[in-house]
Protein backbone atom coordinates (compact mmCIF):
# COMPACT_ATOMS: atom_id res chain seq x y z
CA UNK A 1 0.00 0.00 0.00
CA UNK A 2 1.32 2.75 -0.73
CA UNK A 3 1.55 6.19 1.00
CA UNK A 4 -0.39 9.04 -0.24
CA UNK A 5 1.71 12.04 2.70
CA UNK A 6 3.55 10.81 5.18
CA UNK A 7 4.65 13.40 7.32
CA UNK A 8 3.91 16.93 5.15
CA UNK A 9 5.54 16.68 2.93
CA UNK A 10 4.64 19.23 -0.06
CA UNK A 11 1.26 17.84 -2.36
CA UNK A 12 3.47 19.00 -5.43
CA UNK A 13 6.37 15.91 -4.73
CA UNK A 14 2.77 13.97 -3.22
CA UNK A 15 1.82 14.24 -6.43
CA UNK A 16 4.15 12.16 -8.27
CA UNK A 17 3.04 9.15 -6.74
CA UNK A 18 -0.66 9.60 -7.25
CA UNK A 19 -3.37 8.03 -9.38
CA UNK A 20 -5.84 10.07 -9.59
CA UNK A 21 -9.01 8.32 -8.20
CA UNK A 22 -7.56 5.40 -7.54
CA UNK A 23 -4.44 6.44 -4.61
CA UNK A 24 -4.68 4.87 -1.39
CA UNK A 25 -3.64 7.03 1.44
CA UNK A 26 -2.59 5.70 4.95
CA UNK A 27 -1.61 9.02 6.75
CA UNK A 28 -2.76 12.59 5.99
CA UNK A 29 -1.14 15.78 7.78
CA UNK A 30 -3.55 17.59 9.70
CA UNK A 31 -2.83 21.72 10.94
CA UNK A 32 -4.53 23.36 13.72
CA UNK A 33 -3.58 26.50 15.43
CA UNK A 34 -5.06 25.29 18.49
CA UNK A 35 -2.34 24.07 21.13
CA UNK A 36 -2.23 20.80 22.56
CA UNK A 37 -4.58 20.25 25.24
CA UNK A 38 -7.23 22.66 23.87
CA UNK A 39 -10.97 21.86 22.37
CA UNK A 40 -9.68 22.47 19.33
CA UNK A 41 -6.65 20.20 19.17
CA UNK A 42 -8.58 17.33 20.82
CA UNK A 43 -11.39 17.88 18.41
CA UNK A 44 -8.48 17.24 15.56
CA UNK A 45 -7.40 14.36 17.31
CA UNK A 46 -11.35 13.05 17.45
CA UNK A 47 -11.15 13.36 13.81
CA UNK A 48 -8.02 11.25 13.46
CA UNK A 49 -9.51 8.64 15.17
CA UNK A 50 -12.56 8.45 13.05
CA UNK A 51 -11.35 8.89 10.03
CA UNK A 52 -9.52 5.71 10.87
CA UNK A 53 -12.28 3.97 12.32
CA UNK A 54 -14.48 5.31 9.28
CA UNK A 55 -11.99 3.75 6.76
CA UNK A 56 -11.27 0.30 8.51
CA UNK A 57 -7.96 1.52 8.95
CA UNK A 58 -7.38 2.89 5.12
CA UNK A 59 -6.74 6.09 6.07
CA UNK A 60 -5.22 7.85 9.24
CA UNK A 61 -4.11 11.61 10.47
CA UNK A 62 -1.95 12.73 11.64
CA UNK A 63 -2.40 15.99 13.84
CA UNK A 64 -0.01 18.33 14.23
CA UNK A 65 -1.19 21.07 17.11
CA UNK A 66 0.05 24.25 17.57
CA UNK A 67 3.29 23.10 15.75
CA UNK A 68 3.25 22.79 11.99
CA UNK A 69 0.85 25.43 11.14
CA UNK A 70 0.05 28.84 13.46
CA UNK A 71 -3.57 29.88 12.23
CA UNK A 72 -2.14 32.77 9.83
CA UNK A 73 -0.63 30.94 8.43
CA UNK A 74 -2.81 27.30 7.97
CA UNK A 75 -4.21 28.91 4.81
CA UNK A 76 -1.08 29.28 2.77
CA UNK A 77 0.68 26.01 4.38
CA UNK A 78 -2.44 23.94 2.72
CA UNK A 79 -2.18 25.59 -0.42
CA UNK A 80 1.56 25.15 -0.92
CA UNK A 81 1.47 21.42 1.06
CA UNK A 82 2.67 21.95 4.42
CA UNK A 83 -0.15 20.16 5.28
CA UNK A 84 -2.65 17.91 3.58
CA UNK A 85 -5.60 19.77 5.71
CA UNK A 86 -6.56 22.05 8.21
CA UNK A 87 -8.19 24.15 10.07
CA UNK A 88 -8.62 27.81 8.44
CA UNK A 89 -9.49 30.74 9.99
CA UNK A 90 -11.29 32.17 7.14
CA UNK A 91 -11.73 36.30 8.66
CA UNK A 92 -7.93 36.35 8.97
CA UNK A 93 -7.75 36.00 4.39
CA UNK A 94 -10.83 38.53 4.08
CA UNK A 95 -9.74 38.74 0.02
CA UNK A 96 -9.23 34.76 -0.47
CA UNK A 97 -12.12 34.42 0.50
CA UNK A 98 -14.82 37.21 0.35
CA UNK A 99 -18.31 35.33 -0.63
CA UNK A 100 -17.15 32.51 2.43
CA UNK A 101 -16.71 35.70 5.05
CA UNK A 102 -20.23 36.75 3.80
CA UNK A 103 -21.63 33.93 5.71
CA UNK A 104 -19.38 34.18 8.44
CA UNK A 105 -20.12 38.11 8.82
CA UNK A 106 -23.66 37.26 9.45
CA UNK A 107 -23.27 35.06 12.76
CA UNK A 108 -24.79 37.42 14.99
CA UNK A 109 -28.76 36.76 12.92
CA UNK A 110 -28.58 33.77 15.01
CA UNK A 111 -29.62 36.53 17.92
CA UNK A 112 -33.13 36.58 15.73
CA UNK A 113 -33.83 33.13 15.91
CA UNK A 114 -35.67 31.34 18.80
CA UNK A 115 -32.88 29.07 19.78
CA UNK A 116 -30.86 28.42 22.92
CA UNK A 117 -27.52 30.11 23.30
CA UNK A 118 -26.47 26.59 24.02
CA UNK A 119 -27.41 25.85 19.96
CA UNK A 120 -26.19 29.08 18.21
CA UNK A 121 -23.26 27.23 16.94
CA UNK A 122 -24.65 24.06 16.14
CA UNK A 123 -27.49 25.55 13.96
CA UNK A 124 -24.56 27.79 12.65
CA UNK A 125 -22.70 24.76 11.49
CA UNK A 126 -24.93 23.29 9.50
CA UNK A 127 -26.29 26.62 7.81
CA UNK A 128 -22.72 27.33 6.54
CA UNK A 129 -21.96 23.97 5.44
CA UNK A 130 -25.13 23.82 3.21
CA UNK A 131 -24.57 27.19 1.81
CA UNK A 132 -20.98 26.47 0.40
CA UNK A 133 -21.64 22.55 -0.43
CA UNK A 134 -24.75 23.38 -2.02
CA UNK A 135 -25.41 27.35 -2.68
CA UNK A 136 -22.26 29.28 -3.22
CA UNK A 137 -20.16 28.22 -6.13
CA UNK A 138 -17.90 31.05 -5.58
CA UNK A 139 -17.26 29.99 -2.61
CA UNK A 140 -16.19 26.85 -3.92
CA UNK A 141 -14.42 28.60 -6.52
CA UNK A 142 -12.37 30.48 -3.71
CA UNK A 143 -11.19 27.70 -2.05
CA UNK A 144 -9.56 26.01 -5.43
CA UNK A 145 -8.15 29.35 -6.03
CA UNK A 146 -5.98 28.89 -2.86
CA UNK A 147 -5.60 25.28 -4.01
CA UNK A 148 -7.85 23.65 -1.43
CA UNK A 149 -11.37 22.09 -0.57
CA UNK A 150 -13.84 22.78 1.92
CA UNK A 151 -15.03 19.54 3.70
CA UNK A 152 -16.63 21.26 6.63
CA UNK A 153 -17.39 23.97 9.35
CA UNK A 154 -17.45 24.55 12.52
CA UNK A 155 -18.29 27.39 15.35
CA UNK A 156 -17.93 28.75 18.74
CA UNK A 157 -20.25 29.55 21.36
CA UNK A 158 -22.32 32.71 21.88
CA UNK A 159 -20.41 36.11 22.22
CA UNK A 160 -20.62 37.87 25.01
CA UNK A 161 -19.43 41.11 26.65
CA UNK A 162 -15.88 40.03 29.15
CA UNK A 163 -15.07 43.24 31.03
CA UNK A 164 -13.37 44.56 33.62
CA UNK A 165 -16.36 46.64 35.08
CA UNK A 166 -19.91 46.26 34.78
CA UNK A 167 -21.68 47.07 31.57
CA UNK A 168 -24.97 45.69 31.15
CA UNK A 169 -26.99 48.85 30.18
CA UNK A 170 -27.11 51.11 27.15
CA UNK A 171 -25.78 54.01 29.42
CA UNK A 172 -22.69 52.01 30.55
CA UNK A 173 -22.03 51.25 27.26
CA UNK A 174 -21.03 54.53 25.97
CA UNK A 175 -17.55 54.98 25.23
CA UNK A 176 -16.33 51.91 26.41
CA UNK A 177 -13.09 50.43 24.87
CA UNK A 178 -14.25 47.13 23.10
CA UNK A 179 -12.24 44.24 21.86
CA UNK A 180 -14.11 42.95 18.77
CA UNK A 181 -13.81 39.67 17.62
CA UNK A 182 -14.99 40.61 13.86
CA UNK A 183 -16.25 43.62 11.71
CA UNK A 184 -19.71 42.86 12.51
CA UNK A 185 -18.90 43.42 16.32
CA UNK A 186 -17.03 46.38 15.56
CA UNK A 187 -20.03 47.99 13.83
CA UNK A 188 -22.11 46.91 16.99
CA UNK A 189 -19.95 48.38 19.54
CA UNK A 190 -19.98 51.50 17.56
CA UNK A 191 -23.31 51.59 16.28
CA UNK A 192 -24.36 51.27 20.01
CA UNK A 193 -21.79 54.20 21.14
CA UNK A 194 -18.71 52.08 22.52
CA UNK A 195 -15.15 52.12 20.77
CA UNK A 196 -14.79 49.18 19.23
CA UNK A 197 -10.26 48.09 19.53
CA UNK A 198 -8.64 45.93 17.29
CA UNK A 199 -7.25 43.39 19.11
CA UNK A 200 -6.61 39.68 19.27
CA UNK A 201 -7.69 37.44 21.73
CA UNK A 202 -4.73 36.10 23.08
CA UNK A 203 -3.99 39.92 23.83
CA UNK A 204 -6.76 40.79 25.81
CA UNK A 205 -5.70 39.39 29.14
CA UNK A 206 -2.76 42.17 29.20
CA UNK A 207 -5.19 44.89 27.82
CA UNK A 208 -7.88 44.01 30.04
CA UNK A 209 -5.66 43.82 33.36
CA UNK A 210 -3.89 47.42 32.24
CA UNK A 211 -7.38 49.07 31.87
CA UNK A 212 -6.76 49.22 27.65
CA UNK A 213 -9.37 47.84 27.67
CA UNK A 214 -13.44 47.53 29.07
CA UNK A 215 -14.48 44.77 27.21
CA UNK A 216 -13.80 42.12 25.15
CA UNK A 217 -15.96 40.22 23.20
CA UNK A 218 -15.35 36.56 23.24
CA UNK A 219 -16.78 33.07 24.32
CA UNK A 220 -16.87 32.62 28.03
CA UNK A 221 -14.34 29.52 26.67
CA UNK A 222 -11.73 32.73 26.58
CA UNK A 223 -12.16 32.95 30.34
CA UNK A 224 -10.46 29.36 30.39
CA UNK A 225 -8.78 28.90 27.13
CA UNK A 226 -6.76 32.87 27.75
CA UNK A 227 -7.02 32.85 31.52
CA UNK A 228 -9.34 36.01 31.37
CA UNK A 229 -11.16 35.13 34.39
CA UNK A 230 -8.08 36.04 36.39
CA UNK A 231 -8.86 40.24 34.96
CA UNK A 232 -12.72 40.06 33.89
CA UNK A 233 -15.19 40.58 36.72
CA UNK A 234 -18.01 41.26 34.97
CA UNK A 235 -19.79 39.42 32.10
CA UNK A 236 -23.24 40.39 30.16
CA UNK A 237 -24.07 37.03 28.44
CA UNK A 238 -27.17 38.37 26.29
CA UNK A 239 -24.80 40.94 24.29
CA UNK A 240 -23.66 41.39 21.82
CA UNK A 241 -24.29 37.60 20.57
CA UNK A 242 -23.55 35.88 17.64
CA UNK A 243 -20.93 32.98 17.00
CA UNK A 244 -17.62 32.79 15.53
CA UNK A 245 -18.54 30.80 12.59
CA UNK A 246 -15.94 31.97 10.01
CA UNK A 247 -14.24 28.64 9.84
CA UNK A 248 -13.51 25.40 7.49
CA UNK A 249 -13.07 23.48 9.88
CA UNK A 250 -11.24 20.79 7.76
CA UNK A 251 -9.72 22.62 4.30
CA UNK A 252 -8.06 19.94 1.94
CA UNK A 253 -5.54 20.66 -0.02
CA UNK A 254 -6.89 20.11 -3.86
CA UNK A 255 -4.28 18.24 -5.20
CA UNK A 256 -4.19 15.40 -2.66
CA UNK A 257 -8.45 15.43 -2.68
CA UNK A 258 -8.10 14.70 -6.50
CA UNK A 259 -5.72 11.79 -5.53
CA UNK A 260 -8.27 10.18 -3.08
CA UNK A 261 -10.87 7.87 -4.42
CA UNK A 262 -14.18 8.56 -4.20
CA UNK A 263 -14.54 6.44 -1.07
CA UNK A 264 -11.67 8.22 0.83
CA UNK A 265 -13.16 11.39 -0.20
CA UNK A 266 -16.58 10.19 1.34
CA UNK A 267 -14.86 8.81 4.82
CA UNK A 268 -12.59 12.23 4.93
CA UNK A 269 -15.73 14.12 4.53
CA UNK A 270 -18.03 11.68 7.29
CA UNK A 271 -14.70 12.50 9.36
CA UNK A 272 -14.76 15.97 9.15
CA UNK A 273 -18.88 15.91 10.06
CA UNK A 274 -17.45 14.68 13.52
CA UNK A 275 -14.88 16.55 14.11
CA UNK A 276 -17.50 19.94 13.09
CA UNK A 277 -19.49 18.32 15.84
CA UNK A 278 -17.22 17.56 18.71
CA UNK A 279 -15.38 21.00 18.40
CA UNK A 280 -18.82 22.87 18.20
CA UNK A 281 -20.42 20.74 20.92
CA UNK A 282 -17.50 21.16 23.15
CA UNK A 283 -17.10 25.19 22.57
CA UNK A 284 -21.23 24.92 24.27
CA UNK A 285 -20.21 22.77 26.76
CA UNK A 286 -17.32 24.62 27.77
CA UNK A 287 -18.80 27.59 28.11
CA UNK A 288 -21.61 26.92 30.14
CA UNK A 289 -19.35 25.45 32.61
CA UNK A 290 -17.44 28.52 32.54
CA UNK A 291 -20.54 30.46 32.80
CA UNK A 292 -21.62 28.04 35.92
CA UNK A 293 -18.19 29.01 38.12
CA UNK A 294 -18.37 32.50 37.21
CA UNK A 295 -19.57 33.89 40.54
CA UNK A 296 -16.86 31.36 42.38
CA UNK A 297 -14.21 32.95 40.56
CA UNK A 298 -15.46 36.25 41.73
CA UNK A 299 -16.71 37.22 38.64
CA UNK A 300 -20.37 39.05 38.58
CA UNK A 301 -22.63 37.64 35.73
CA UNK A 302 -25.21 40.28 35.00
CA UNK A 303 -28.39 40.30 32.63
CA UNK A 304 -28.44 43.25 30.19
CA UNK A 305 -31.09 46.09 29.85
CA UNK A 306 -34.27 45.90 28.41
CA UNK A 307 -32.88 48.85 26.41
CA UNK A 308 -29.71 46.95 25.41
CA UNK A 309 -30.89 44.14 24.34
CA UNK A 310 -33.72 45.80 22.16
CA UNK A 311 -30.66 47.84 20.48
CA UNK A 312 -28.47 45.23 19.86
CA UNK A 313 -31.69 43.49 18.11
CA UNK A 314 -32.28 46.27 16.16
CA UNK A 315 -28.77 46.66 14.92
CA UNK A 316 -28.96 42.80 13.48
CA UNK A 317 -31.77 43.53 11.86
CA UNK A 318 -30.04 47.05 9.90
CA UNK A 319 -26.47 45.44 9.69
CA UNK A 320 -28.22 42.45 7.43
CA UNK A 321 -28.13 44.83 4.24
CA UNK A 322 -24.71 46.84 4.93
CA UNK A 323 -22.47 43.49 4.61
CA UNK A 324 -23.70 42.50 1.40
CA UNK A 325 -23.42 45.89 0.21
CA UNK A 326 -19.96 46.04 1.69
CA UNK A 327 -19.15 42.79 0.09
CA UNK A 328 -20.68 43.81 -3.05
CA UNK A 329 -18.75 46.97 -3.19
CA UNK A 330 -15.26 46.11 -1.55
CA UNK A 331 -15.18 42.57 -3.02
CA UNK A 332 -17.07 42.11 -6.42
CA UNK A 333 -19.57 39.93 -4.83
CA UNK A 334 -22.99 40.94 -7.55
CA UNK A 335 -25.37 38.57 -5.86
CA UNK A 336 -24.14 39.59 -2.18
CA UNK A 337 -27.58 40.32 -1.28
CA UNK A 338 -28.96 36.97 -2.82
CA UNK A 339 -26.38 34.85 -1.00
CA UNK A 340 -26.77 36.96 2.52
CA UNK A 341 -30.84 36.01 1.83
CA UNK A 342 -30.41 31.95 1.16
CA UNK A 343 -27.57 32.11 4.25
CA UNK A 344 -30.26 33.93 6.48
CA UNK A 345 -32.69 30.86 5.31
CA UNK A 346 -30.66 27.72 5.69
CA UNK A 347 -30.09 29.02 9.00
CA UNK A 348 -33.69 29.26 10.23
CA UNK A 349 -33.94 25.36 8.77
CA UNK A 350 -30.56 24.25 10.86
CA UNK A 351 -31.90 26.20 13.84
CA UNK A 352 -35.05 23.77 13.47
CA UNK A 353 -32.94 20.85 12.87
CA UNK A 354 -30.73 21.05 15.90
CA UNK A 355 -33.46 22.05 18.05
CA UNK A 356 -33.49 18.35 20.36
CA UNK A 357 -30.03 17.64 19.38
CA UNK A 358 -28.67 16.96 23.18
CA UNK A 359 -25.50 15.20 22.56
CA UNK A 360 -22.76 15.14 20.14
CA UNK A 361 -23.00 11.64 18.45
CA UNK A 362 -26.33 12.93 17.36
CA UNK A 363 -25.26 16.16 16.18
CA UNK A 364 -22.46 13.94 14.04
CA UNK A 365 -24.83 12.20 12.41
CA UNK A 366 -27.28 15.02 11.99
CA UNK A 367 -24.96 16.63 9.67
CA UNK A 368 -23.42 13.25 7.86
CA UNK A 369 -27.20 12.31 7.76
CA UNK A 370 -28.15 15.69 6.52
CA UNK A 371 -25.91 17.17 4.51
CA UNK A 372 -22.60 16.17 4.17
CA UNK A 373 -23.53 12.22 3.05
CA UNK A 374 -24.86 14.31 -0.52
CA UNK A 375 -21.92 15.70 -1.31
CA UNK A 376 -21.48 14.25 -4.79
CA UNK A 377 -18.14 13.48 -4.27
CA UNK A 378 -17.48 12.52 -7.68
CA UNK A 379 -17.28 15.72 -9.03
CA UNK A 380 -17.34 18.21 -6.02
CA UNK A 381 -14.01 20.09 -5.90
CA UNK A 382 -12.68 19.05 -8.67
Amino acid sequence: MKTLIKTGLTSVAAAGILVAGTATAETISHATGYPPNSIGADAANSFAEALKEISGGDMTAKVYAGSLLSFSETSPGIRDGMADSGFVLLSYYPSEFPAANLAGELSMLVDLEDVPPSHSGLAYVGALAEFVFNHCDTCVDEFAGQNQVFTGASASSDYMLLCNKEVSTLDQLQGKRIRSAGPQWARWAESLGATPVTLSVSDSYEALNQGVLDCSISSSVDLDIFKLKEVVTDITPEVPGGVYGGTAVNNVNRDVWAGLSEQQRRDVLKATAVLGAVISWDYQVGAAKELEAAEGNGITVHEASEELQQASSEFVRSDIGKIAANYEERHGIENAEELAATFRELLGKWVELTRDIDNVDDLADLYWDELYSKVDVSSYAL
